[in-house]
């Protein structure tokens, strides 16, 4: 069920009003039929794989707790790990692997060619799956104890408005939540209402609007000259920064409304300054997820220099990984880990130079240089990410390498005609005028806001019912 749909406009306002009837030592259950409805809209058959790893989960947790010997603890995690991490890489990363391994074949004049599974991805698969096991490390870690209640763990792996794209949660933040009795807050509800409307301004006016041009471009890179494509790129930084911080938004306002809090997923990336803070800023749930259950456990740099630049860099190829099944993820995961080792490497030379220079007497000036530089390098690591594959990515580099500047500015809004491409602007301007906006989101007026938002999507919103880019991760 998608968040922009019909469906969903039917959903959300029955779970909501059912949720304060139902008795409260009941809520429970019926958020857990209401999330189990809501993820099998997509593929009921998928459920299961859910019901497993939650099953798998829960009982590894408890078994850990109990047990006294260190050795048993270690293969219980393991057995929670491969369960988890096998249906994942089963579900996602079989035929991407068995792929490569037969070019590799073909390449070598081998005859063998690895059957692959061609399976559909079950939907959420990447954030439930991590969700859990963040749980079953934190118990085998002392962090926390094992939940006794199955049915309130079995939400927290499932809970509807986090389920398909995050935020990813840790069982210290919500499942205490889910035995708390909430009342009906009107000023909560009011905040809810504000930030599920300013994440559907986010999705369909200015995602889904920027996603007219650079699907075309990117469709065809052959055909466009070097203007249009390094639009197209900067439009898809806005585009997915909006499609996946607009769901986030939704997500945050629809358990807000119901009396739930979850953590903020998005802190204004693009205002960062360098790229480390971008990633503090960026797809926060699950950049902390990767420091405190990859980066750290390798020694983080607690460790000699070297090894603190192989940290770096593994943890981030294995995040680009984590987005997708393809060598474009897996490049712009390493690009990332490349820029912050170069950061670190570069660090005293600028340092001596901004003493040098006495930059300090123009702040404003470096903050916007270094936001510019940020945003730019950002931008061209978002090529590999929205690239139909490698050679699409090379492309694109070819023609901003070795620009073409003839070209007829009608390429840039014949796709579509002129309205959709001055709309494409339009939506950028819009989300700039949104950063006004307080960043709790806590309006003096907020139905005024209501209002206006509902007007502004009408009139500026792309039609249809599209999927959010998150959905194939």
């Amino acid at each position: 069920m998608l968040f922009n749909s019909a469906q969903f406009l039917i959903f959300l306002p029955v779970v909501m009003v059912l949720y304060f009837l139902f008795p409260k030592k009941l809520r429970w259950l019926f958020l857990l039929a209401s999330s189990y409805f809501f993820y099998m809209c997509w593929r009921w058959e998928y459920i299961f794989l859910i019901v497993g790893s939650t099953v798998t989960d829960y009982l590894v947790a408890q078994a850990i707790y109990n047990s006294k010997r260190e050795n048993r603890r270690r293969y219980l995690l393991y057995l929670s790990l491969g369960m988890n991490l096998g249906l994942l890489f089963a579900f996602k990363y079989f035929d991407f692997f068995a792929g490569s391994a037969n070019f590799l074949f073909e390449a070598g004049g081998m005859g063998y060619a690895i059957p692959l599974l061609d399976v559909i991805l079950p939907v959420g698969i990447s954030f439930y799956t991590f969700q859990t096991l963040s749980y079953t490390i934190d118990v085998y870690m002392g962090e926390t104890k094992p939940e006794t209640h199955f049915g309130i763990f079995a939400l927290f792996v499932s809970f509807w408005p986090q389920l398909v794209a995050g935020p990813i949660e840790r069982s210290s933040r919500l499942l205490p939540q889910f035995r708390v009795a909430h009342e009906f807050n009107y000023e909560r509800a009011l905040w809810g209402m504000t930030r599920i409307a300013y994440g559907f301004f986010k999705k369909v006016v200015v995602a889904d609007r920027l996603a007219i041009y650079v699907n075309e471009v990117y469709g065809d890179l052959e055909s466009y000259p070097t203007i249009p494509i390094v639009l197209a790129s900067i439009f898809f930084a806005f585009q997915i920064y909006c499609d996946f911080s607009g769901y986030t938004d939704i997500a945050i306002g629809c358990a807000a409304i119901m009396g739930f809090t979850l953590i903020e997923n998005f802190d204004r990336p693009y205002l960062s300054r360098s790229i480390s803070e971008f990633w503090r800023r960026w797809h926060i749930s699950l950049s902390t997820w990767f420091r405190d259950y990859v980066y750290i456990p390798l020694g983080g740099n607690r460790v000699v220099k070297w090894r603190w630049y192989y940290n770096l860099f593994l943890t981030f190829l294995v995040s680009g990984l984590w987005h997708g099944a393809a060598w474009t993820f897996v490049a712009w995961g390493g690009l990332h880990g490349v820029y912050l080792i170069a950061a670190i490497l570069t660090a005293p030379v600028r340092d001596r130079m901004a003493k040098t220079l006495r930059l300090d007497r123009i702040p404003r000036l470096v903050a916007g240089y270094q936001i510019l530089l940020t945003f730019t390098l950002v931008v061209i690591g978002w090529i590999f990410f929205r690239a139909n594959g490698m050679a699409d990515a090379l492309l694109v580099f070819r023609k901003i390498w070795s620009p073409d500047l003839n070209f007829n500015p009608s390429l840039i809004m014949a796709y579509k005609g002129v309205y959709n491409f001055l709309l494409s602007f339009t939506a950028v301007g819009l989300l700039a005028v949104s950063y006004l906006l307080p960043r709790d989101m806590k309006l003096k007026r907020p139905v005024l806001f209501l209002i206006v938002a509902t007007i502004v999507i009408l009139l500026f919103g792309k039609g249809g019912s599209s999927e959010f880019i998150y959905f194939q991760f």
